[in-house]
């Protein structure tokens, strides 16, 4: 008997600046309503899903910044559609701007949250690999500020049982690095979701505009195959506020191969039937967890090696 997950992949195309939370939410919930009319099971919406991507800009006012933040989700801002969501049955992963604040500390995390088709919250993550640059450039098009309006997530890469699987989350430039499917893989994920708002343009490194779609895919595809998971990666698209970003939302399978795959540079659907058991032949036999690729049996290779390990240190 085959696991199999219905999954709809929630492009979002631009959000402008003078589009209210109300309407953004609104397109959302207008894609979650199709996605429930299709029958899947789980909506995976874009990273900071709810705002544009202000990390383009250069802010000072912190009361202008702190709009783009939610303290709570879900919360009062998105009742709307977690409620709606829980209503049709259906679970929802959301990437937003995440602000905590206590007495004397404000932090700020690139974030995202799994809840489940009951409404009840699965798990949390925030964004470990921030892009960019904290200072201003103001030669640049355009900003990459997220190491200025995002702190480094402290929760690590953790994974939970849900949807029938084991699932795992990650953000944007995340994907980028083999030891984010790496740890996840260990932790027996078996379904990565991800969002990444992603331009076409480098302004540094402008020869490597050709290759942005390219490494874009080939990064998600090898991390799928490698660790044999799923991975449903779910982008924004099309030209906000002067950014053009590049969309092209997909589906992997565990082979590797892009199985679904957006088709305009708007809000878009990209839905399909992934069999969760289609990992096993990866995990189990071709690279075989079990026999290479667990903690003890790195730990050994290293020590053979002479070198020397955290553990043996001490």
């Amino acid at each position: 008997m085959t696991r199999i997950l219905r999954i709809a992949a929630a492009q979002s195309g631009p959000v402008p600046k003078n589009e209210t939370r109300e309407e953004t939410l609104s397109r959302l919930i207008r894609m979650l309503r199709k996605a429930a009319d299709q029958k899947a099971e789980l909506i995976v919406f874009t990273e900071c899903a709810l705002t544009p991507f202000f990390p383009h800009w250069w802010i000072e006012d912190e009361a202008e910044l702190d709009a783009y933040y939610d303290s709570v989700v879900p919360g009062v801002s998105t009742q709307a559609l977690f409620e709606e969501a829980r209503k049709l049955g259906i679970g929802v992963h959301l990437g937003y701007a995440e602000l905590c604040q206590n007495t004397d500390q404000k932090r700020r995390f690139n974030s995202s949250v799994l809840v489940n088709q009951e409404g009840e919250t699965v798990g949390r993550f925030r964004k470990v690999h921030l892009p960019g640059h904290a200072e201003h450039r103001p030669d640049n098009p355009f900003q990459n500020l997220e190491k200025r309006y995002f702190e480094v997530g402290d929760l690590g890469f953790p994974t939970w049982n849900a949807f029938g699987g084991v699932v795992g989350m990650c953000i944007c430039n995340d994907r980028r690095w083999s030891e984010t499917y790496r740890v996840l893989a260990l932790g027996g994920a078996e379904l990565i979701l991800l969002g990444y708002n992603t331009p076409d343009h480098i302004p540094e490194h402008p020869e490597l505009d050709r290759l942005v779609d390219f490494q874009h895919q080939l990064c998600m595809q090898a991390g799928a195959y490698q660790n044999g998971c799923w991975v449903v990666a779910v982008g924004k698209a099309g030209l906000e506020e002067g950014v053009s970003q590049i969309g092209l939302t997909s589906i992997i399978a565990p082979s590797g191969e892009i199985v679904a795959q957006s088709k305009t540079r708007g809000d878009e659907l990209v839905i399909h039937d992934c069999d969760l058991d289609a990992t096993t032949v990866y995990k189990k036999a071709m690279f075989n967890f079990e026999a290479n690729r667990s903690p003890e049996h790195y730990r050994a290779i290293t020590e053979q090696r002479g070198v020397k390990t955290p553990e043996s240190v001490q």
